[in-house]
């Protein structure tokens, strides 16, 4: 068997690396180097606290496998509690924290609501939490360079035998199916796309719509010295975690569909002077900037990925809203099982839309609530994909 990877990002390359042990002949494509797009901007935050019981599955999968692979070549997973906050007068935000704790710890996560009191006492030497209503911390969590994983990664691949060919754009063709290169059609036995914010327009140019839209998202590093959890404050839609320069942090969404191939790459000033505000006010830190960016997330309409065939030996990954990363090893070996013959995450099926489907974009960071009105989730997406192919 003989499959296709368009995209080196760390789904791509990580499902590349998966194939080729289990014994099939693997080519990944990339109009630039493994990693170069979402992998250099993200954020690398990594945890298991999801409320909905395949989300929390394939991120406790993910969060072993990090660990697992802290300390082969440069990888390294640096574990922290992530904490996730609402501030007073946000009952809604506030009463969904609570919601969505309870639904994580019946999934069997290590995430605990946490009184003032004790929020003080455990995080007060690094968060302001006096203003705080509503608190939990989430304790299988980390972050890592997501740039040294794909590196890690391609490593394998490529001892596994997987074939990089970089440095060009390419098409899809779904009839043999194929890659396109220049004038000619490269036929395989499977095409897998992972290509981020390009996914869509490669379809699109095959002729098979899917429901996905890239988004722009923001994020900064700063030199000042950051040595606490990694926290959420879902009333102010802002995160930051440490960082090996002193802080990252994010979230400057953008909830309108951008073009891939013209967006601007730099961060905002507007971005840039709020999240030092926000910065100052949890957690007393002045922000000194090192760098900052832009980045482009993936949405689809109910906020949960495009993983699996669309149609017959052609298949996708995308649209993780900003997890990406995170759960990048589970859904890279789950997309890889079922291009060898396995079944698919049938909630996460690519042919549950019809692909002209009209929604909104929202952000991938923000508590979720669900059609009773029942909290459903937080979710977080520290992570900005920019495209690959």
């Amino acid at each position: 068997m003989h499959v296709a990877v368009i995209g080196a990002g760390a789904v791509g390359v990580t499902a590349a690396a998966e194939l080729a042990v289990a014994g099939a002949g693997v080519t990944v494509f990339d109009r630039g180097d493994p990693g170069s797009g979402s992998s250099g901007r993200a954020a690398g935050i990594v945890y298991d606290a999801y409320a909905e019981d395949i989300d929390a599955e394939l991120a406790a999968r993910s969060v072993e496998a990090f660990r697992r692979l802290s300390g082969t070549g440069g990888f390294e997973f640096v574990d922290c509690p992530y904490v996730f906050l609402a501030r007073e007068g946000d009952e809604q935000v506030a009463e969904a924290i609570a919601g969505s704790v309870e639904r994580m710890r019946h999934h069997g996560r290590d995430v605990e609501v946490l009184t003032a009191d004790e929020l003080e006492r455990r995080f007060g030497d690094s968060l302001v939490v006096d203003d705080v209503a509503a608190a939990a911390v989430a304790h299988d969590a980390g972050w890592a360079d997501p740039a040294s994983y794909v590196e890690m990664m391609a490593d394998r691949a490529r001892a596994a035998g997987v074939e990089f060919r970089t440095g060009r754009a390419v098409g899809l063709d779904v009839d043999l199916p194929g890659v396109v290169v220049g004038a000619t059609v490269e036929r395989f036995d499977a095409v897998l796309v992972a290509a981020g914010a390009h996914t869509k327009q490669l379809f699109a140019d095959a002729g098979v719509p899917v429901a996905l839209k890239p988004y722009r998202v923001q994020a900064l590093t700063s030199t000042t010295p950051y040595d606490g959890p990694m926290c959420f404050d879902a009333s102010v839609d802002v995160y930051f975690r440490p960082h090996s320069t002193g802080l990252l942090g994010g979230d400057g969404t953008e909830p309108v569909e951008a073009d891939p191939d013209d967006w601007d790459r730099e961060a905002d000033d507007w971005f840039v002077e709020g999240l030092g505000r926000e910065l100052d006010t949890r957690a007393d830190y002045a922000l000194d900037v090192d760098r900052s960016w832009a980045g482009l997330c993936t949405a689809t309409p109910d906020g949960d990925p495009l993983l699996g065939e669309v149609v017959d030996d052609v298949y996708v990954a995308a649209g993780w809203q900003g997890h990406g990363f995170m759960r990048a090893p589970a859904t890279a070996a789950a997309v890889a099982e079922e291009i060898r013959g396995g079944s698919g995450i049938e909630p996460f099926a690519p042919t549950r839309f019809e692909g002209d489907e009209a929604f909104p974009i929202f952000q991938g960071m923000t508590v979720e609530t669900g059609k009773s009105g029942e909290s459903e989730e937080l979710e977080e997406s520290g992570e900005s994909e920019e495209s690959e192919e």
